[in-house]
C-alpha cells in the first residue's frame, strides 16, 4: 500500500474514535441565559419597588397586622413559581434529550455507512495495483488509454476527497450532539438541585406562614373590620394602578420612539445596501467596458501584425522589399500593456472600490424602558366585551358594586374557590404588576391595551414576572388567601383609565 493509502487510512481510523465528554463544570447554556434574563429583569423590578415605594410614603405610620405576613407570602409565591418553571424547563430538556438521541442514532449509523464505503474504497484501490499517475504517464502506453485511466483515477479522487468530507461533517455532527446532549443532561442536574431547594424553601415558608397566622388571627379580624382600613386599600390599589398608567404611557412613548429609531436604521441600511449595489453594478459594467475596448484594441494590434507579417512574406517572394502601408484599424485604440506573466488576458485598469456607508451607532434601548409598553391592540379588549371567560372556577361570592358590611361598595368581585386552583388571564396583554401589597396580597395586574386593565388578587402564588406577555387562558396566578384574608378566593376587577367597572357585562362568570 502507498504512503497516500496509509495517510489515507490512517486519516479514517483516527477520525473514527469518539468523542469525549464535555468537561464537567462547564456553565450551561440555561444558567447562562438564566443569569442574563435575571439582568434585564433587575431594572424593571428597580422601578416598580420604587413605585410602590411612593405609594407607601402617601401612608400613615399605623401597622397592619398583614404587613408581617407579606415576607413569608411573597416567598411562597416565588417557590411555587420557580417550581413551575423548573417542571416545565425538565420536560422541554427531556424533550430536547429524546431529539438529540434520535439525531446521535442517526448519526451512528451514517458514520457507519461512511466508514463501509471508505473501507471498500481503499480496499478496491489496494486490489487494483495502487496505479498512480507518474507511473501512467511514464508508461509509454496508448495516449488515448493514459488519459482514459488519469480521467478514472481524477473521478475517483473526488470521490475519495467527498467520502472524507463528508465523514469529518459527520463526526463533527457526533462531536456536537455529545456536547448538546452533555448540556442537557448537566442542565437537568441543575434543575432537579434546584427544585429540591425551592420545595424545602416552601415547606419551610408554608410552616412559617401558619404559624405566623395562628399568632396574628386576633389582630387581622378586628382590622378587617375597620372601615378606614379597607379604604386605605381600595385608595392604595387606585394609586397603584394610575402610577402604572403613566409608567405604562412613557414606556409605550419609549417602544414606539424605539421602533421609529429601528425603522431609521433599516432605512439606512436599505439605502447603503441601494446605493452599494448601485457603485457595484456600475463598477462592473465600467470594467466590462474597459475589458471590450482592450479586447477590440487586441484584436486591432493582432491585424495589424498580421497585415505586416503578410507584407514581409509577399516581399520576401518578390525579392524586393517595399515598405507597406498598414492596414486600416476601424477602431483606433491607445496602446494596450499587457501583463508581461499572462499576456493573453487584458489587464484592466483598477477601479477604486465604492466607500464604505457607515450606519448611524446607537445605543440600543434598555429592556427596562420598553417592558411595560402595551402588548395588546387599543381596541383588542373592548372587542371581546360579553365573551370572556371567567378568571377560575368558583363561585360568586361578592359582586360589584354589593356593600361591604358598613365599609365601602365592591369595586370588583371575590371568587371563592379551591386553594391552589390556577387562575387565568382574561384577554392577552402584557403583566404590568406582580408583587405583594397591603390589603390585597400578592396581586398581579395584567395591561390589555386603551387603558383597560384585569386585577388578581389574594393569590397564593404568581405565575408570570412584570414584563411577561399573556394569552387569553394563559395561567397567571393560583388561587390562595394572601393578604390576611379569611377565604380562599380570587378578588377581580377589571379598570379603564384608572377607573373601576362592573366585570359582570365582560366576563361570563
Amino acid at each position: 500500500m502507498s504512503a497516500a493509502l496509509l495517510v489515507t487510512a490512517s486519516l479514517a481510523t483516527s477520525m473514527a474514535v469518539p468523542v469525549a465528554h464535555a468537561a464537567p463544570g462547564k456553565p450551561t447554556e440555561r444558567s447562562k441565559q438564566k443569569a442574563l434574563a435575571e439582568a434585564e429583569r433587575a431594572g424593571l423590578q428597580q422601578k416598580l419597588t420604587a413605585l410602590k415605594k411612593d405609594i407607601g410614603k402617601t401612608e400613615s405610620a399605623k401597622e397592619d397586622a398583614a404587613d408581617t405576613l407579606a415576607e413569608s407570602e411573597a416567598a411562597i409565591s416565588d417557590a411555587n413559581r420557580a417550581l413551575r418553571d423548573l417542571q416545565q424547563e425538565q420536560q422541554d430538556t427531556n424533550s430536547k434529550l429524546t431529539a438529540l438521541g434520535t439525531e446521535r442514532e442517526r448519526l451512528s449509523a451514517t458514520v457507519k455507512d461512511q466508514q463501509q464505503q471508505l473501507a471498500q474504497m481503499l480496499r478496491q484501490h489496494y486490489v487494483a495495483g495502487n496505479e498512480d499517475r507518474i507511473k501512467l504517464l511514464l508508461s509509454g502506453d496508448n495516449p488515448n488509454r493514459i488519459n482514459r485511466d488519469l480521467q478514472m483515477l481524477s473521478y475517483v479522487s473526488q470521490a475519495q476527497a467527498k467520502l472524507l468530507e463528508g465523514l469529518r461533517a459527520s463526526l463533527k455532527a457526533v462531536e456536537d450532539n455529545q456536547a448538546a446532549t452533555q448540556n442537557a443532561k448537566d442542565e437537568l442536574g441543575e434543575i432537579a438541585q434546584e427544585q429540591l431547594q425551592q420545595k424545602n424553601k416552601l415547606e419551610q415558608e408554608k410552616a412559617r406562614r401558619a404559624a405566623l397566622l395562628s399568632q396574628l388571627s386576633n389582630k387581622l379580624v378586628a382590622q378587617r373590620k375597620e372601615v378606614g382600613n379597607v379604604e386605605r386599600d381600595e385608595q392604595r390599589l387606585g394609586g397603584l394602578v394610575t402610577r402604572l398608567n403613566k409608567l405604562i404611557e412613557e414606556q409605550a412613548a419609549a417602544a414606539a420612539a424605539e421602533k421609529r429609531r429601528q425603522e431609521q436604521l433599516a432605512a439606512a441600511r436599505a439605502a447603503a445596501k441601494a446605493k452599494a449595489e448601485a457603485e457595484q453594478r456600475a463598477l462592473a459594467k465600467a470594467r466590462a467596458a474597459e475589458a471590450e475596448r482592450q479586447r477590440l484594441a487586441r484584436a486591432a494590434a493582432a491585424r495589424e501584425a498580421a497585415a505586416r507579417a503578410a507584407a514581409m512574406a509577399n516581399a520576401g517572394k518578390s525579392g524586393t522589399i517595399k515598405p507597406q502601408t498598414p492596414a486600416p484599424v476601424t477602431s483606433p485604440a491607445p496602446p494596450v500593456k499587457l501583463d508581461p506573466i499572462d499576456a493573453d488576458e487584458p489587464k484592466v485598469a483598477a477601479t477604486p472600490a465604492p466607500p464604505e456607508v457607515k450606519e448611524p451607532k446607537e445605543p440600543p434601548a434598555k429592556a427596562a424602558d420598553i417592558a411595560l409598553a402595551p402588548a395588546a391592540p387599543a381596541g383588542a379588549f373592548a372587542s371581546l366585551k360579553g365573551q370572556m371567560r371567567a378568571p377560575v372556577n368558583g363561585r360568586v361570592a361578592a359582586k360589584y358594586g354589593s356593600k361591604r358590611g358598613d365599609g365601602p361598595a365592591w369595586k370588583g368581585v371575590f371568587i371563592k374557590a379551591a386553594e391552589g386552583a390556577e387562575i387565568h388571564a382574561v384577554a392577552g396583554g402584557r403583566v404590568v404588576f406582580a408583587e405583594w401589597l397591603r390589603g390585597f396580597g400578592n396581586l398581579i395586574i395584567v395591561d390589555h391595551g386603551g387603558q383597560y386593565m384585569s386585577i388578581y388578587g389574594n393569590n397564593q402564588s404568581l405565575l408570570k414576572r412584570p414584563g411577561d406577555v399573556v394569552k387569553a387562558g394563559d395561567a397567571i396566578a393560583s388561587v390562595g388567601n394572601s393578604g390576611g384574608n379569611e377565604e380562599s378566593g380570587l378578588y377581580f376587577e377589571l379598570r379603564l383609565r384608572g377607573a373601576a367597572f362592573d366585570p359582570s357585562g365582560w366576563v361570563k362568570f
